[in-house]
């Protein structure tokens, strides 16, 4: 049979080690797989190649292969070439936080375009004056993780919780309903509490409404944070969660109620079983901080069951998320940060960011025409309430807790959290010093944020992912995301989590005198038990079980 006369191409393919891959950007991939024709400069070479002298030409490659392995020898940081159809490529714009010194913040008239990660660690191979090159950052102390004294998880119940969830589960006469508030971490805190008081009522949970937050106004459902199918599951031998209420309930009016703070299994029987068995529904709001912390045994276990195992985020959100994180981990170790300084934090603290005199007076302004945000105690001070480590640390104070932490120069940071007060300005001293830092908007691929936008929830679950994976996470002040991490990270096997001692420290801030490796020695023996150690949640009356996970949900050999 003839041969085909037409001018198919052949298709040609080239083995590259996946660390070559690794260190190749998104954009020289892009290039590698352009046209040949492109690469016009290459065409006379292949000519060569063609029609020269075979021994010509392998004489000429192994010189070259030998000057080039001798270039090697002696330069083991020469990078890939970025772009290799060009002679010189410069990025159109400059990454946020890197090349420009500057970070992805819209304050309003900033149209900053946000890079991913692995499209720009080709900038980190002409490494600043001063900043520690990748191997030297991975050996740094600050990177060393707590002794977790071998704590694991154990979440074995009694026989007794055991012999009893047969009538719960089958139970088909009680259903309870929650309304859950706040922001999405707030909100993750009250669902933990409603799976525990249904099972202390012996009822099914129908899948909590998530009430719009007045601040960020997202109408997120709980089907859009959580994966619900597999809160169903792991919950299937405690509660049973169902969708909705069954037919036979749907005209019933339901018993309402809000349970007064730290209310007690005891108590939540004697005021709701009764008028719960005779109507069949019940429905609670305002299920924020009510159900005590010291709990028995089991419902202890089913609290760290509920926080660690059954709320897992939806697929969509999981998936970016540990992207995200991969992103981050690709080029060594990482730390996160929740930088806690939005307008409406300040406001609510009854703090100052410091920026400048225009911005306190924004944020006073915004206090006086809304005295209800203010939930710190209106009796205090701004001073009062900064010496008594009651205020979110700004950036200045950030940047030099880590420099005394031994966080080095070239730590690559993510940071969690909203936008600041100030945009970019808020943030300089932190981005000064440590120019990798990095926000999910500056990692995220084109179009990889967008089914998100506008929606502050899962945003904040993008956030929790990241941070929960770093190797270091600090918060700049408490809240309910910094707490939920510093439990998980705990069950996790306590890793580093740093948790900033204001109260003692910000004297010595406001020292100026005090010379800097004084400043630092201080800083350091003052965080020396505040790194992430196991640390027993009955040494303090009131602990949350799912924030303090040891040993009540955690035991080692001893």
């Amino acid at each position: 049979m003839a041969k085909s006369k037409n001018n198919a191409k052949k298709l040609s393919y080239i083995s590259v080690p996946s660390q070559i891959i690794n260190s190749i950007s998104s954009s020289s991939l892009q290039s590698l797989l352009e046209s040949p024709k492109k690469c016009a400069r290459h065409s006379k070479f292949f000519a060569f190649v063609k029609w020269g002298r075979p021994r010509l030409f392998l004489f000429t490659l192994s010189l070259l292969a030998f000057f080039a392995m001798l270039k090697l020898g002696l330069n083991l940081d020469t990078p890939f070439p970025p772009f290799p159809c060009a002679t010189s490529v410069g990025l159109s714009k400059s990454l946020p936080g890197v090349a420009s010194g500057k970070v992805g913040v819209s304050d309003g008239g900033d149209d900053t375009v946000s890079e991913p990660l692995i499209a720009s660690v080709q900038l980190h191979a002409q490494v600043p004056s001063g900043v520690e090159r990748d191997g030297e950052v991975e050996k740094s102390e600050f990177w060393k993780q707590p002794d977790g004294l071998g704590y694991k998880p154990c979440l074995g119940f009694s026989r007794e919780y055991r012999s009893q969830s047969q009538g719960v589960v089958k139970n088909r006469r009680r259903y309870l309903m929650v309304v859950v508030s706040g922001g999405m971490n707030q909100q993750r805190n009250q669902i933990v509490d409603a799976v525990v008081i249904a099972r202390i009522l012996g009822a099914a949970l129908v899948v909590p409404i998530l009430q719009v937050n007045v601040i960020w106004e997202d109408e997120s459902e709980f089907a859009d944070i959580f994966d619900l199918e597999h809160f169903k599951s792991v919950l299937a031998n405690d509660v049973r969660v169902v969708s909705s209420l069954p037919s036979t309930h749907l005209m019933t009016r339901p018993v309402e109620g809000s349970p007064p703070p730290h209310a007690t299994p005891s108590w939540i029987r004697s005021h709701y079983l009764r008028r719960f068995n005779r109507e069949g529904v019940l429905l609670l709001r305002g299920l924020d901080s009510r159900l005590t912390k010291d709990l028995p045994p089991d419902l202890q276990k089913l609290r760290c069951k509920v926080a660690f195992h059954g709320l897992r985020f939806a697929k969509p959100v999981r998936e970016l998320g540990d992207n995200i994180a991969e992103r981050m981990k690709s080029k060594g170790p990482y730390l996160a940060l929740h930088l806690r300084m939005e307008k409406d934090v300040w406001v609510r603290t009854g703090c100052l960011p410091g920026l400048s005199p225009e911005y306190d007076e924004i944020v006073n302004n915004e206090r006086i025409h809304r005295p209800e945000l203010l939930t710190a105690k209106s009796n205090m001070t701004y001073h009062e309430r900064k010496l008594a480590g009651l205020c979110p640390l700004n950036a200045v104070e950030v940047t030099r807790l880590l420099k005394a932490l031994g966080a080095p120069k070239s730590a690559r940071i993510y940071w969690a959290g909203g936008q600041p007060l100030g945009g970019k300005e808020a943030l300089e001293p932190l981005i000064n010093e440590f120019p990798y830092l990095y926000s999910k908007e500056d990692l995220a691929l084109p179009g990889e944020l967008e089914p998100f936008a506008n929606k502050a929830s899962l945003m904040a679950a993008i956030d929790y992912i990241v941070s929960e994976k770093s190797d270091v996470f600090m918060p700049s002040h408490g809240g309910n995301m910094g707490h939920a991490i510093q439990g998980h990270r705990a069950y996790a096997g306590h890793k580093k989590y740093i948790t900033p001692n204001k109260r003692q420290m910000l004297p010595y801030f406001l020292n100026s005198t005090l010379p800097e490796e004084e400043f630092n020695s201080i800083i350091k023996e003052l965080h020396q038990d505040s790194l992430g150690q196991p640390e027993l949640r009955t040494s303090k009356v009131a602990r949350d079980v799912t924030k303090y996970p040891v040993p009540d949900c955690m035991c080692n050999d001893s």
